[in-house]
């Protein structure tokens, strides 16, 4: 119950009114009738030195399980009080996969993605791409495959306004060759990308990708204006233990999110628990965040919740809640 009052009582701080809806609203209003500003007013309504942004895995479960409409995104971030979409492609199957994926498909899902942006005000920031392929493989021909797999949705995030797509890069498990392997299949892609004014972004997503070191390496590598990365607070499990999700190689997180955030064109705030206080059990926000703002990091920071014991918006708006609260702390 300790969560759940957190999560209420914040709200009712004033840092959600658009989050909890018209009850809150109420209660501003009456406020303002007496004429006087509530003395927390200036500091609730700082703004963070960074743009919220919702990556749509977070409403994972209310799609796959629940039969939520993917579509309804927008409008759902909107009363949350995000200003920013972070799409991911698998949400969108088996629509987009039964149809192959074809050109008539990927408008469809532009031209209703981009309506329902327009009507709630949002701004589109980035597609993350899931199940098109190994971009780190080993074989030429399935890397390349995988380079003109990706191209469709370079395109679909041109024609949104995204700045980006995220990529994973799966592939080999031999650390020099899967570098070798990312720096092709990278270079291929954003050579490409270029041509559409659109970055390609690597996320930490598990594997190789969450050895920060190696990661940094290959960006530096590959060398292009428009190739970044997407430093991940939370994934830096690098080998699972045997048909298990338990992790066996993990990779230090502040250290992997120090080395990955000179290349970065996105940030994403992973979250699974909250204590009592409403902070992250297993990260610590406010030194995550100092590390972004040292960086010089201004852009879309997306909230990613994957936990279970909060339902998806109650986590969704803890996780906003602590973004802003720990963002008040960095200096």
């Amino acid at each position: 119950m300790k969560r759940r009052n957190f999560i209420r009582n914040s709200s009712q701080a004033g840092l959600a009114l658009s989050i909890l809806g018209v009850a809150a609203c109420k209660e501003t209003k009456k406020s303002e009738k007496v004429g006087d500003v509530a003395p927390e007013t200036e500091e609730t309504m700082a703004e963070p030195f960074f743009k919220l942004s919702l990556a749509q895995w977070s409403i994972h479960r209310m799609i796959k399980e629940d039969g939520v409409d993917p579509y309804t995104f927008a409008e759902k971030a909107k009363n949350w009080g995000f200003s920013g979409l972070e799409y991911v492609n698998q949400l969108y199957n088996p629509e987009l996969a039964d149809a192959g994926y074809s050109d008539e498909a990927m408008a469809a899902f532009v031209e209703k993605s981009n309506a329902e942006a327009k009507k709630h005000g949002m701004q589109n920031v980035l597609i993350m791409i899931d199940g098109q392929g190994n971009l780190a493989v080993s074989d030429e021909k399935e890397r390349n495959e995988t380079v003109e797999k990706h191209k469709k949705w370079v395109d679909a995030a041109a024609a949104m306004g995204c700045h980006s797509i995220r990529v994973n890069l799966n592939g080999s498990s031999e650390p020099e060759e899967w570098k070798k392997n990312s720096i092709d299949g990278l270079t291929k892609l954003s050579t490409y990308a270029k041509t559409k004014n659109i970055n390609i972004l690597v996320e930490n997503h598990g594997g190789l990708s969450s050895n920060g070191a190696m990661h940094a390496e290959v960006m530096k590598a590959v060398a292009m204006d428009n190739c970044g990365t997407l430093p991940d607070f939370g994934n830096f499990c690098i080998t699972r233990k045997k048909d298990s999700r338990e992790c066996e190689v993990m990779y230090d997180k502040y250290k992997g999110v120090k080395e990955l955030m000179p290349y970065a064109k996105a940030v994403s705030a992973k979250t699974h628990d909250f204590d009592a206080d409403g902070n992250e059990t297993d990260i610590d926000y406010v030194k995550m965040l100092q590390m972004v703002k040292d960086n010089g990091y201004t852009g879309f920071v997306g909230v990613e919740y994957e936990g279970s014991i909060l339902s998806e918006e109650e986590g969704i708006i803890a996780t906003r809640e602590l973004l802003l609260n720990a963002a008040k702390e960095v200096s």
